[in-house]
């Protein structure tokens, strides 16, 4: 099974929505993993599993904002696997004008 270190900024709409079904109220001390990366600095994080993989989710005050405000319907199939924070953010106005 692959191991995975996951920054804020390589979030994926699929991990993201992994980790909201894991901890629907968000994550405590305790389910909080910390380790040494390759540079021997502490890193802080949250596990998600898929079958063939263990993603490690570096904890950050974004981190707990974005999985608070995470919706799924928020993301086409297409981005589903492309970095959150290399989505355009979707402008309300256009959800309006569909109705």
């Amino acid at each position: 099974m692959k191991r995975i270190i996951v920054d804020y900024k390589k979030l994926t709409p699929e991990i993201l929505g992994l980790l909201v079904e894991k901890y629907p109220d968000g994550y405590d001390d305790d389910q909080v993993i910390a380790f040494k990366n390759a540079k021997n600095e502490t890193v802080e994080a949250v596990e998600v599993k898929t079958e063939d993989t263990i993603y490690l989710v570096k904890v950050s005050t974004r981190l707990e904002s974005t999985m608070a405000n995470f919706d799924e319907d928020d993301y086409e199939d297409s981005e589903y696997t492309d970095p959150i924070v290399d989505i355009p953010e979707k402008d309300d106005t256009e959800e309006d004008e569909d109705k």
